[in-house]
């Protein structure tokens, strides 16, 4: 472990950022990463029964989670968004290489053990759904909930997909990866502001390693790294799952758009008529309608 080479984003890069007032927090030590230091909103209190945890995907961070945040908070509700490895405040890998499925899931699961967090609504899109999708099945007395968004658990799907194609094959050929861009892109109401937010963390294509990694990371095969967790987790969620769910789709993903989450819909035990949503692939951008429905639906509001 100590072999691998981690910079960390400096501090100045994350001011004055719109909407997003929370207190950094981090955890260091974890078993996977010893070295790493993982950032964390923590915002309600660690009395508060109910534990929402926001896991975002790529190339973003816990930013994503400013609209939905405050509409978690207002009933009193605990609110966890971590950023994952190479993303955010947290530490980042230098060589692309060294990030991988597992080590990331991984970081996560110890992630949730050493904060203790039970009663946990899982909060999950893209990638934060890839990898929190698989959790639940590792320790499910600590998941009550699942709020899911434009994400899969059938990568499979995305193998030929003209838009996922076109994005994994210009995350490998863009060293200067703009992640700015990426969001505008498919979200395009974005201010200028907030676009220099989510490039915040990436100073220079040196600190972008991880956020260039997840595309290739993708298991699209079945001998993928990644590829049989994905499958147990499927069963797992057809077969085990007692919590309750709700779903919200953004309509204008041409990845995992409505077709894709339909397919989770099916696997999930009384999943209600999914949220139809007017955005792109970065849902959360329009998230406060979603986080008001999924409390209503939950009757945690």
């Amino acid at each position: 472990m100590n072999a691998y080479e981690l910079i960390r984003t400096p501090d100045n890069r994350f001011q004055n950022l719109p909407d997003y007032p929370y207190v950094p927090n981090y955890i260091e030590g974890l078993p996977s990463l010893p070295n790493a230091r993982i950032h964390y909103v923590d915002e309600g209190g660690q009395s508060a029964n109910e534990v929402f945890l926001c896991l975002h995907g790529a190339p973003t961070w816990s930013y994503i989670y400013r609209k939905m945040i405050p509409i978690f908070l207002a009933p009193g509700h605990r609110v966890i968004a971590p950023d994952l490895l190479g993303c955010g405040r947290s530490d980042k890998l230098v060589n692309k290489s060294d990030y991988s499925f597992h080590l990331h899931r991984n970081l996560l699961l110890e992630f949730v053990e050493q904060l203790d967090l039970k009663n946990i609504t899982l909060v999950c899109q893209d990638w934060g759904g890839l990898l929190g999708l698989t959790m639940p099945m590792e320790m499910p007395e600590r998941f009550s909930r699942l709020l899911v968004m434009n994400t899969t658990i059938n990568p499979n799907v995305l193998r030929f997909n003209p838009t996922f194609r076109t994005w994994r094959m210009w995350a490998k050929l863009s060293p200067d990866l703009e992640a700015g861009r990426v969001v505008q892109l498919l979200e395009w109401r974005l201010t200028k502001q907030e676009r220099a937010a989510y490039d915040a963390p990436f100073p220079n294509r040196r600190y972008k390693a991880g956020a260039r990694a997840f595309p290739s990371m993708v298991p699209l095969r079945p001998s993928d790294e990644g590829a049989e967790t994905l499958r147990k987790a499927a069963s797992w969620w057809a077969n085990e799952w007692r919590g309750d769910s709700f779903m919200a789709i953004g309509t204008k993903d041409h990845a995992l758009g409505l077709n894709t989450m339909l397919t989770i819909q099916k696997l999930l035990r009384n999943c209600p008529k999914p949220l139809l949503v007017d955005a792109g692939h970065y849902v959360q951008e329009r998230g406060a309608i979603i986080a008001e429905r999924a409390l209503e639906h939950f009757g945690l509001n």
